[in-house]
């Protein structure tokens, strides 16, 4: 059995130690098993949960999800200070560092005149810790491991800061249609069509940025809709004494009309 004290209440100090204890001798075999890589899904998952869990507004599912994006941080700490690379206490030096060199509106002689501005100031800041100087090299760093939607709309935001944007949507609108008919003309001969689908979704995640709304949770929604307008769909067909797999194409999409109807 492992040496660790049994407290009432734990500190960031305590958690440390304790995936310390479950990486070395005597802890968890999977868990001294794992490496940067096997566990990384493993930080998006644990991230997008505390996502949900905000959007809940369930204060101790928060709380929990939070905890396990820490506990997260705090493995791959603990796997690159066994490596020699890093530990906690550097990954925490960088980020103070990074924050007060980002906000000079409040550790310097800058003045922001609103939030807006802020933001300016570390995008620029960043930009040349990055050493981007044009507006592409800031596009070509933006995450590739991002939701493709999410990704898209971060491109297309820097882009538009750059100058190459429409006046407004309807300039979004007019080539989301061109993108339509493109995507058709890929169809009809047969290649084409993966590269014609993605213009058409990036086009579409444009229109979306002209009316801030987020792409990724605009899909989302529209799964859950279509997920609680099949429900009504089968519930209806069983109503009826049929079964889905036996009624044509035209039956169950005029369920589904009257699904939306339902709302």
């Amino acid at each position: 059995m492992v040496d660790f004290e049994n407290k009432p209440t734990y500190d960031i100090y305590d958690l440390k130690r304790l995936m310390a204890l479950l990486r070395g001798p005597g802890g968890c075999p999977w868990d001294a098993e794992q490496t940067h890589g096997s566990i990384k899904r493993n930080l998006l998952e644990e991230a997008y949960e505390a996502a949900e869990a905000i959007d809940e507004d369930d204060t101790e599912h928060l709380l929990e999800e939070l905890g396990d994006v820490l506990m997260q941080v705090v493995f791959h700490a603990d796997m690159a200070e066994k490596e020699g690379r890093f530990d906690l206490d550097r990954i925490a030096d960088a980020t103070c560092k990074k924050l007060i060199r980002r906000h000079p509106h409040v550790f310097g002689d800058v003045k922001a005149a609103n939030g807006a501005e802020s933001l300016l100031f570390w995008d620029d800041i960043k930009r040349g810790e990055k050493k981007q100087e044009t507006a592409a090299e800031a596009m070509a760093a933006v995450a590739r491991n991002l939701p493709a939607l999410w990704r898209a709309e971060k491109i297309q935001k820097k882009a538009a800061k750059a100058g190459f944007d429409w006046p407004d949507h309807t300039g979004a609108l007019e080539a989301l249609r061109s993108e339509i008919d493109e995507l058709e003309h890929a169809i009809s001969i047969g290649e084409g069509v993966s590269g014609e689908l993605g213009d058409l979704l990036f086009s579409a995640v444009n229109v979306a940025r002209f009316f801030d709304i987020n792409p990724e949770e605009a899909l989302g929604a529209a799964g859950d809709k279509f997920i609680s307008r099949f429900a009504w769909v089968e519930k209806a067909a069983v109503a009826s004494g049929r079964q889905l797999e036996g009624m044509k194409l035209e039956e169950m999409e005029e369920l589904y009309q009257q699904a939306k109807l339902e709302e």
